[in-house]
């Protein structure tokens, strides 16, 4: 009994020799690690904004030469640009023209369209928005994105940078403001026609929900509208009347006969202004 005593005894010291030593545990991190996977303290994202927190707007700084003009003031209206057919390619332009108040936008649709893929099928959102400011501009802009509101804010700026002049004209005597359209004009896109008709004062838009929106953001109040084929494609149908529209400017009727003074092109005369901003930026 003595030997067995003393052999337990050796394997209890033992055993304890060899067990590690228990750390108390506390609430603290150890200094320059974090809980979790090690990737160290919390925070340093930025704030509530997310990553890098609430992004204030950056000033603008244009890239184009017409963008370079109409920041320091050297053009002074949207017409001065479509009179020279000059590209708009930043939509800040159109919003140092036009102010936020006076420019409307409004979602027209939202469709979900996939791909096929070796993975399956890709799902992608397509975004129709509209801007007009009531007074003879109107622009659509179409994108599609990954995310809902990606696609929406691509299509608003697609919008601005399509906008376009649309000319009103009267049926009967020219009394009052322009309040239809100047002449019979069609406008296609996919197999649908659109077709829009001058119509006499008060008789108000005569047409569908799609093509109502469009003549009130242009600020036509009487027309009448005809459609041919598959309307109920929605995309198409914005479209068509889109390019029915933007014909309005496309007729040299009686009324702009008259001879005009040529006027050098904005670039042209300033060009000087644009050499010494390219040396100085």
């Amino acid at each position: 009994s003595t030997q067995s005593t003393g052999s337990l005894y050796f394997i209890v010291s033992s055993a304890m020799s060899a067990a590690p030593e228990v750390v108390p545990q506390t609430d603290k991190a150890p200094e320059g690690r974090g809980f979790g996977r090690g990737r160290g303290a919390r925070g340093g994202r930025g704030g509530r904004g997310g990553r890098g927190g609430a992004q204030e707007e950056k000033e603008w700084i244009p890239c184009t030469k017409l963008g370079r003009l109409v920041k320091d003031k050297k053009i002074d209206s949207l017409e001065q640009i479509f009179l020279f057919s000059m590209p708009i390619k930043e939509y800040q332009i159109v919003d140092a023209f036009i102010s936020e108040e006076v420019l409307k936008d409004e979602m027209l649709c939202v469709q979900q369209v996939q791909k096929s893929t070796s993975a399956g099928q890709r799902t992608r959102f397509k975004a129709f928005q509209m801007v007009g400011d009531h007074n003879g501009h109107i622009g659509i802009g179409v994108r599609v994105g990954k995310e809902l509101a990606v696609a929406i804010k691509a299509s608003l700026i697609s919008a601005k940078l399509n906008i376009v002049p649309i000319r009103r004209g009267y049926w009967g005597n020219k009394i009052g403001v322009p309040h239809t359209v100047p002449m019979k004009v069609t406008g296609k896109c996919g197999s649908v026609s659109v077709r829009l008709v001058p119509a006499p004062r008060g008789t108000g838009i005569v047409a569908s929900p799609v093509p109502t929106k469009l003549m009130q953001f242009a600020g036509i109040s009487d027309v009448y509208t005809s459609a041919k084929g598959k309307t109920r494609t929605r995309g198409n149908f914005i479209m068509a009347t889109f390019n029915a529209l933007k014909k309005t400017y496309g007729f040299l009727t009686p009324d702009l006969w008259e001879e005009t003074e040529p006027s050098r092109d904005p670039a042209d005369e300033h060009s000087d202004f644009l050499a010494n901003y390219a040396k100085t930026n």
